[in-house]
């Protein structure tokens, strides 16, 4: 037998009315188990548990699917469903102050965090001490250990705590490269003038790998943060860097696994030799704190239980710090008391299992139109590792959205805290996501040499744009060839290309129409099966007029 469910007061809200009557569908239906009902429904159990909980209204398909596993009447719970959902849009909105969540979830740490941010106190006093010694430090770390909130709601906070004869600096600044961080953070490479030191740190240094592809910029960038900035025509007119008394002090924060890609610049390698500190997994004390003080900073306890049993799955699962987050997040928007507890924690899946909880049930609201958008969306969000881990791309937002469905799936993915929105900019709020939702992940690998191809094109088309449209700048040859084939304009066109993507590959398929159709059938015969007998048979034939040749009667 299952744990019996918390007691429900139907007269509390329409969501608790229509979870109430759920329940009541499933005692007549012979109250079968979550996990029986799983297996009629296509939804997990704790998917379904959740729909009759009655802490919000579920989705339409989730509820449906619900009531089809207890042989319930579609018809009527959909115009349940209906009435509830209007009920609750007439409720007035709640007081924003209650929603204050003391956990990030996927999300980083900012720097207006740091009264939520704990159990790192010992490696922030070592950044700390290292920051005020040199002038270039790296902050190397895997994927989800933390680096980001250490550098943003514990050295930050930290560097702005101290006084001005400790040290205090005159400024600090925050970026990540982006595509073309040189030209984009040239202003921020300079120290303020006037004295006292400017600190300035570049969270996410990988993206000078996987973002920008110009070599000029990415060394240029790499040169400025270590004090010896490129000469360029845009910099002439550029003011000195700093003054005497002023100097600029560089943090780097980088992925472990892009930490050797630094080996290719001797300067670099010189400056990380100088100052590198590793941030390792938290020790269970830490973790403990990590987990209860930022409840009692939102007046909740939390079981005893439930703290030992994160602190375990934790110790297994590397890179564990946002998915711990992400399920604490969910325990608070799941709770009943102020008690956060081993039994909610369970039914949202666990550690792993609560990320894909909350982006499932999201993709459950979708229809097949809005589906297929949020998928497009996603996976342009991704960048496929070449011989390394996938990371997440930051987007603008007119890249992926061309239409008021796309606007209100962007939305959606952005209410559930799968996405960022900053300014124009749109990000997975972690990378994370893309390993522990089993959907994400199966679509990457479906697509992945695709995926390649879109990066590839998007890079194209910007440059042929940048170029004023020049010819030359189009596809040809192998490069036309699989474009074409991977997004096939008779079908529609392919529609996850932006409307320039569109353009340019229309354009490159016209340039080339007059000079690629014998390049084309050739290749395409070399890697056929007939380009095997065609030289079978040339050997053959070479053998044979040979063999006439040597034995052929002398006059």
């Amino acid at each position: 037998m299952g744990r019996a469910e918390k007691p429900l007061d139907p007269d509390a809200g329409p969501a608790e009315r229509f979870a109430h009557g759920l329940r009541e569908l499933r005692r007549r239906s012979g109250s079968p188990t979550y996990r029986e009902m799983s297996r009629r429904a296509g939804y997990s159990a704790p998917t379904l548990s959740g729909a009759a909980a009655g802490d919000r209204l579920p989705s339409l398909p989730v509820a449906l699917a619900y009531v089809t596993a207890c042989g319930g009447n579609e018809r009527e719970w959909r115009s349940r469903w209906q009435e509830a959902d209007t009920a609750l849009a007439a409720l007035p909105a709640p007081n924003v102050a209650d929603q204050l969540a003391p956990y990030r979830g996927l999300a980083r740490f900012g720097t207006e965090d740091s009264s939520l941010f704990f159990g790192r106190d010992q490696l922030v006093d070592e950044m700390l001490g290292l920051t005020l010694k040199h002038r270039f430090i790296a902050l190397v770390g895997a994927s989800g250990s933390g680096k980001s909130s250490l550098l943003r709601a514990g050295l930050v906070p930290a560097l702005r705590d101290l006084d001005e004869r400790a040290g205090r600096p005159a400024a600090i600044r925050l970026c990540t490269p982006g595509e073309t961080p040189l030209s984009t953070h040239r202003g921020l490479l300079q120290a303020v003038a006037g004295g006292g030191d400017t600190v300035l740190v570049v969270d996410q240094f990988e993206e000078i790998f996987t973002l920008c592809h110009e070599p000029e910029e990415r060394v240029g960038f790499i040169r400025a943060l270590l004090g010896n900035p490129p000469r360029t025509a845009a910099a002439e007119d550029d003011p000195a860097p700093g003054t005497p008394g002023s100097r600029l002090r560089v943090i780097i924060g980088i992925r472990a696994d892009f930490y050797g890609r630094c080996a290719g610049d001797a300067e670099l390698v010189d400056a990380l030799n100088t100052a590198t500190l590793l941030v390792g997994p938290m020790a269970p004390e830490q973790i403990r704190e990590a987990i209860v003080k930022p409840a009692a900073a939102g007046r909740l306890t939390v079981e005893r239980a439930l703290t030992d049993r994160i602190i375990a799955d934790v110790a297994q699962e590397p890179g564990a710090l946002p998915l711990m987050s992400h399920a604490l997040l969910e325990l608070w928007r799941h709770r009943r008391s102020r008690t956060l507890t081993l039994d909610a924690y369970r039914a949202i899946g666990g550690l792993q299992g609560a990320v894909a909880h909350t982006a499932e049930e999201v993709f459950a609201c979708f229809d097949r139109e809005q589906a297929e958008l949020a998928r497009s969306m996603l996976l342009r969000l991704i960048t496929p590792g070449e011989d390394a881990p996938d990371t997440r791309r930051p987007a603008d937002r007119v890249e992926l959205v061309r239409s008021q469905e796309a606007e209100a799936v962007l939305e959606a993915l952005v209410r559930a805290r799968l996405l960022t929105v900053d300014g124009s900019g749109v990000d997975l709020t972690h990378e994370a996501l893309i390993t522990a939702w089993p959907r994400l992940r199966a679509w990457v690998e479906s697509d992945r040499e695709r995926l390649r191809l879109q990066r590839r094109l998007t890079e194209a088309a910007r440059e042929w744009e940048a170029l004023g449209r020049d010819p030359g700048a189009l596809y040809r040859g192998e490069r036309l060839v699989a474009a074409r084939d991977a997004f096939p304009m008779s079908r529609g066109p392919a529609a996850d290309l932006t409307p320039l993507e569109r353009e340019f590959l229309t354009e490159s398929i016209r340039n080339g129409r007059y000079v690629q159709p014998v390049l084309v059938m050739t290749r395409r015969f070399v890697r056929s099966r007939w380009w095997s007998v065609f030289r079978v048979a040339l050997v053959c034939s070479v053998v044979i007029w040979t063999v006439w040749f040597l034995n052929r009667p002398h006059p």
